[in-house]
């Protein structure tokens, strides 16, 4: 796949750039609380891979498939961690985030 350079029809992912920085966040947030180091290194490591893929999604709007697979990825670990604790936070903030991402990267992919 070539890159497609930045043009006035392409428009910036903020809300893939906002979710990228959430994630990060939430991780940066389980080892200042918890004292969690693979909380720390998955937060970034998926908020990191999502920018990523925020980044791409802005530059070509139809290149979706990383952001697609990080948000499909944090829907299944994190909604399977929420159905098993039952916990909204942060499990199930972050599978409903990704639920909602997923589906809008989905739709992209697919318009």
């Amino acid at each position: 796949m070539t890159a497609v350079p930045p043009s006035s029809s392409n428009v910036m992912d903020y809300l893939g750039f906002a979710y990228a920085g959430t994630v990060a966040l939430g991780g940066v947030m389980g080892f200042v609380k918890a004292g969690s180091v693979p909380s720390l290194a998955a937060g970034l490591a998926m908020g990191g891979l999502m920018a990523l893929g925020a980044q791409r999604a802005s530059n070509n709007p139809h290149d979706v498939y990383l952001a697609l697979g990080v948000s499909a990825t944090l829907l299944g670990l994190m909604g399977s961690k929420f159905l098993k604790g039952g916990k909204f936070m942060p499990a199930g903030l972050v599978a409903g985030m990704s639920l909602v991402m997923t589906a809008r990267y989905a739709y992209r992919l697919l318009a």
